[in-house]
């Protein structure tokens, strides 16, 4: 078997083609071309690179100059609010972090701001053209050596990756640093978040205040539309705002309350249980329905954007407190008597304007009647008559700075009235409401406001003046049912007096419980005592003090003489207990129209009685008796018996609510049945008096009066407001929310009586004292009036 060697290449069979020779060559110049545009571009974004690390690095190593200065100078710590951290508060970590950071921060700055520490200026990537040009000749021909195309791929790949280990190695020193800054930051701010959680989680404040947050602002989620008012709630609420309507009907108000909590009972219990499952507090944790129910509606109202700002038969022309005459406010005192007529409505608000004007808080005006002379010699004692009201004045003027001392800065104005000798009472005529003028009505003081409006025919007090407070100083359903047809005429007054007193006032004050449950009434005592009182209850403390006798006589009794003023009880008392007096005298002091029905009667069972006119009690004749009896039970509350206690002395009274508030007084010695009266009568001639401490006294004196006047007719909220006062108690969110159908009660009673009284016939059928609708001549020229024609005229064809 013959071999034969292959036979070598010869130059003449290595030459190609001139067609392919060509198309090699401009691949390889294609090829060149595109990398150069690529590493041109690479070069670039590399320079790009390059600025932003240098911006980078400038501007962090100004930061960590600020960090490291102020971590230096003053130390920061995040504190946990818990009792504990205030006691030991733990050291803080972050110090010891800078501590520890430091030294690498400043050896990292150190470090990359030494001259040794830069980019390269870029990178040089060398790439053996000519071992690609080769691949790509090889690549074309058909007898290119496999062993040099493996090396030149070879070469290529070590260039390569030389050129990326030193790219990689250049930009991993670079930021390694910055990563270590980095994760150090991290690490503190996780370690801060944490204690400042921490310290927030264990905060009862904190607590707190989430809490309230939750409560104020709720998620939107949770808040969802206001339901309408069931069938239940629309009935309670007519029930509740119909019960003036319901009590002229003989319906009282316990029946409605009842109603209505019944009506509500079952929505509240459902809210309380919502409330108690959700952790939060509510509103139905009230007992008060009536705000319960006004809150409710008032949120329905709300929610469909309804807004109420008056009601009906309401007087847009009301002065605003801004609108008066000067910057102080305006207190009117309306009274049914005056002096010399000494009864308690005509003394107490005559102290009660003095005490008022006293602070010099407020302007006062006392509005009090003016009677013709013939009304005058029936009422006034010891023929006192008066030829004009300035003579009046000055005599009510020069009486009362005798006993208080100083001199009281307040205007005396007057109305026309007239004497009612079957009612034995003054009787307003005409418009009472029209002498104080509208720059100065503000605020009225009604003194027995059922009194006053009984046939009031004008302008209705709660819309002309922006506070009424009523004063009842007397129980007229106890006059009343000694008379004639007693029950059923008082029947008719006590609804009547609902009537006027609701549609008139906006606050009412009952001296004592004697009186009649009325509408907006509260109890409390507001009268005091004269200061002279006072004065002789001090010098006779100091008499007894000294070892002097102090009291010469016995028993007394004084008051105006007519049968209800406890003449009646007297009588029967010393007539059924005669035998068991044996030897007790007492001296009656009075005047009136029963005195000689009173005295016959007296003389007739032979009792131990004098009788003498009438006098102060302040009365030098009065000083030495020891012993006060007053068994009247018609009384609201006697102001001799305060004045009696005031002076040191004993006072045996009943036990009635009239006598309620003197129980507190260890003198007062009240008795039930005929024979405790004795007992009580005995016990007092037996024994002295107790001296009266100071807060006796204080409270028995007029300062503490006012103060209590002050207090309980709201009148300091409503003279310190410097805006208008409202009229009535509610809340300004419902009163500007809903209108209240109290209001409207009131306005359509007042809208009726004020059409009731305007008719005369219907005024005489009732009782009215005939002309008192408006005022005659002869007022007219006392009081320097314009005739009723001419201040009110009626136009017509």
């Amino acid at each position: 078997m013959n071999f034969k060697p292959p036979e070598p290449r010869s130059a003449s069979k290595t030459v190609r083609p001139s067609g392919s020779i060509v198309t090699a060559e401009k691949a390889f110049s294609f090829i060149s071309k595109g990398w150069r545009e690529v590493r041109s571009s690479a070069d670039a974004d590399l320079q790009l690179l390059k600025n932003r690390a240098n911006s980078f690095k400038n501007l962090a190593d100004k930061e960590l100059e600020n960090f490291l200065n102020s971590a230096s100078r003053t130390p920061f710590s995040v504190p946990t609010i818990t009792a504990s951290a205030t006691l030991n508060p733990p050291p803080p970590a972050e110090i010891d972090f800078v501590k520890k950071l430091q030294p690498k921060l400043s050896e990292f700055r150190r470090a990359y701001s030494s001259p040794d520490f830069k980019f390269y200026s870029k990178p040089h990537i060398k790439i053996n053209l000519s071992a690609i040009k080769n691949a790509i000749v090889a690549e074309v021909g058909e007898e290119e050596d496999e062993e040099d195309e493996r090396e030149s791929l070879r070469k290529w790949r070590g260039v390569r990756f030389k050129e990326k280990e030193r790219e990689e190695g250049q930009f991993g020193e670079f930021w390694e640093p910055i990563k270590t800054f980095k994760s150090r930051l991290r690490e503190l701010e996780h370690k801060s978040s944490a204690e400042i959680l921490e310290g927030i989680k264990n905060s009862e404040f904190v607590e707190k205040f989430k809490s309230s947050l939750k409560s104020i602002c709720k998620d939107p989620h949770e808040s969802k539309e206001v339901p309408p008012l069931d069938v239940p709630e629309l009935l309670a609420c007519l029930v509740r705002q119909s019960s003036p309507f319901l009590d002229q009907l003989g319906i009282g108000r316990g029946i409605s309350d009842k109603i209505v909590e019944s009506l509500c009972s079952k929505r509240k219990n459902h809210l309380m249980l919502r409330s108690l499952s959700d952790g939060e507090s509510s509103i139905v944790e009230s007992d008060n329905i009536t705000d319960e129910l006004d809150l409710r509606v008032a949120s329905v109202l709300q929610s469909t954007g309804h807004h109420y700002d008056g009601g009906f038969w309401s007087d847009i022309g009301k002065n605003d407190v801004s609108e008066l005459s000067d910057k102080k406010r305006h207190v009117a005192i309306v009274t049914t008597a005056s002096l010399p007529w000494m009864t308690g409505t005509a003394v107490n608000p005559l102290f009660r304007a003095a005490y008022l004007a006293k602070s010099a808080k407020q302007n006062v005006t006392l509005l009090v009647p003016w009677l013709c002379q013939s009304d005058q010699e029936l009422v006034y004692p010891n023929n006192i008559t008066f030829s004009s009201p300035e003579e009046q004045e000055s005599y009510i003027r020069s009486w009362l700075e005798e006993r208080i001392g100083f001199k009281a800065d307040f205007k005396i104005s007057f109305y026309p009235g007239k004497f009612s000798k079957a009612r034995r009472s003054i009787m307003p005529a005409g418009d009472t409401s029209h002498f104080i003028s509208s720059k100065d009505a503000d605020i009225a003081i009604l003194e027995e406001p059922e009194h006053l409006n009984w046939y009031h025919h004008g302008k209705r007090w709660t819309d002309k003046f922006n506070h009424v407070v009523g004063i009842v100083h007397t129980n007229y359903l106890e006059y009343i049912k000694r008379e004639r047809n007693g029950a059923l005429q008082a029947f008719f007054v006590k609804h009547i007096n609902n009537w006027v007193v609701r549609a008139y006032c906006h606050k009412v004050l009952r001296l004592s419980a004697a009186t009649q449950d009325l509408p907006k009434s509260i109890i409390c005592n507001v009268h005091g005592v004269n200061p002279k009182f006072i004065e002789i209850g001090e010098k006779v403390a100091a008499e007894k003090e000294r070892g002097e006798q102090t009291f010469s006589k016995g028993a007394y009794f004084l008051g105006k003489m007519v049968w209800a003023k406890g003449y009646k009880e007297l009588i029967d008392l010393l007539a059924k207990q005669k035998k068991d007096l044996d030897g007790f005298n007492l001296d009656v002091y009075g005047n009136g129209e029963d005195a000689h029905d009173v005295q016959n009667t007296a003389k007739r069972l032979n009792l131990n009685v004098n009788f003498m006119k009438g006098r102060d009690h302040a009365d030098d004749s009065l000083q030495g008796y020891k012993i006060f009896i007053n068994p009247s039970v018609s009384d609201v509350l006697c102001t001799a018996t305060a004045e009696a206690l005031a002076m040191g002395k004993f006072v045996v009274c009943s036990d009635h609510p009239s006598n309620d508030f003197f129980r507190a007084f260890p003198n007062c010695l009240t008795y039930k049945t005929p024979e405790d009266f004795v007992a009580k009568v005995k016990e007092a001639m037996a024994n002295e008096p107790l001296p009266l401490t100071p807060e006796q006294r204080y409270s028995l004196s007029w300062e503490a009066a006012t103060q209590r006047f002050m207090e309980y007719s709201e009148l300091d909220k409503v003279l310190n407001n410097p805006g208008r006062s409202s009229r009535s108690n509610n809340s300004l969110t419902k009163s500007s929310s809903m209108p209240n159908l109290n209001e409207v009660v009131d306005g359509g009673l007042a809208f009726a009586h004020y059409c009731l009284t305007g008719n005369e016939f219907l005024r005489l059928c009732t009782g009215a004292t005939p002309g008192t609708r408006e005022y005659d001549n002869q007022q007219c020229k006392d009081l320097h009036l314009l005739p009723p024609q001419v201040e009110n005229p009626i136009y017509g064809w």
